[in-house]
């Protein structure tokens, strides 16, 4: 009798090593294994029943157990050898070389990027503060005051409480700067504002808005002058002409808009700047007295420069656009195109 099951044990695998050669899945794999488990295992077993003499029963017994661990683990090699191909396919990236398209970054912030390495060469650094401000850091220490057409709610987005506004310009970050840092300061505050306005091809209610502050002794407008001519020229390169025409704001005093040949009739006058040849592109000014005083700090011993730029309506003359809709529109050709 055991002789027999020996033979039957001997039959099996070598039918079992024949089976291995047809696998082609992970599925044939589990399959075959609980056909040699659960038929051809179960049967041995029960013919180690029909052994009387307990030394044979035994020895069949070892001989079953023998073949079942070889069973098991044929089939342990055989499954983890399917998984690690199947892995290896799931992450594979080369199967798709050629086929990925990498993506590139939004013509605003690749102008951002631009205007930022120029600060940031002239020794400015990055501060940014929240978009959710009050009325303090927004209006009062600015030294705008109660009456002044900024605070209408026509031009201001108020948040619930009357003192709580969308930020409708960064120059609060430059505020919450001084009041941390005493002198020097040289930082440049960019970020998201809110205004109310209409959308149409040179308004947007949310648009994008990058300040600079500097502040220590002995700075004059002259020092104003040439950061701001350098920056231009460095974004538009040196063909464009500057110049700076006596205005008004609050925050400054002396103040001046900067205004930069056209980019596209290179100062001849066209339609885009209204046949002038110029085209307005920054706000600046020395820092009012006021808001120096307002942080802190010594009048007798410290003066500074502001400027601001909305990096959206910069962004139509440095690419060339109509109107500042189309960079919101996410048209992948079009940036394919300013890329």
């Amino acid at each position: 009798m055991i002789e027999n099951l020996n033979q039957k044990i001997v039959n099996q695998k070598k039918e079992l090593l024949d089976d291995l050669n047809s696998i082609s899945s992970l599925n044939d794999a589990i399959n075959l294994k609980n056909k040699y488990l659960k038929k051809y295992v179960k049967s041995l077993y029960n013919d180690l029943k029909n052994i009387v003499f307990p030394e044979e029963k035994k020895s069949a017994g070892k001989h079953i157990n023998n073949f079942k661990i070889f069973i098991e683990e044929r089939f342990a090699e055989i499954e983890n050898k399917f998984k690690e191909q199947k892995a290896s396919l799931k992450y594979d990236v080369s199967i798709f070389n050629g086929n990925i398209k990498l993506g590139s970054a939004h013509p605003l912030m690749k102008l951002y990027k631009k205007i930022e390495e120029v600060c940031i060469n002239m020794g400015f650094s990055v501060v940014q503060g929240p978009e959710i401000e009050i009325d303090k850091y927004n209006f009062e220490m600015l030294n705008i005051p109660a009456h002044h057409p900024a605070r209408d709610m026509q031009d201001t987005f108020y948040v619930s409480h009357p003192n709580i506004i969308l930020r409708s310009h960064t120059s609060s970050v430059q505020i919450r700067t001084m009041q941390k840092q005493k002198p020097p300061i040289q930082i440049i505050s960019p970020g998201t504002v809110y205004r109310v306005d209409d959308i149409d091809p040179q308004h947007t209610p949310m648009f994008y808005q990058i300040e600079g502050l500097m502040i220590a002794e002995n700075i004059s407008f002259s020092n104003l002058k040439a950061v701001l001519i350098k920056l231009l020229k460095e974004v538009f390169g040196e063909k464009i002409q500057v110049r700076f025409r006596p205005t008004y704001y609050p925050y400054t005093e002396p103040s001046a808009a900067i205004d930069m040949s056209c980019t596209s009739c290179g100062g001849k006058g066209c339609r885009i700047c209204g046949n002038s040849g110029w085209i307005t592109v920054l706000g600046s000014g020395m820092v009012h007295p006021n808001v120096l005083e307002g942080v802190g700090y010594d009048i007798s011993k410290y003066t500074g420069f502001a400027f601001g730029l909305g990096l959206n309506r910069l962004a139509l003359l440095y690419y060339g656009l109509d109107e500042i809709r189309k960079l919101y529109e996410n048209n992948i050709d079009l940036w394919n195109q300013l890329n």
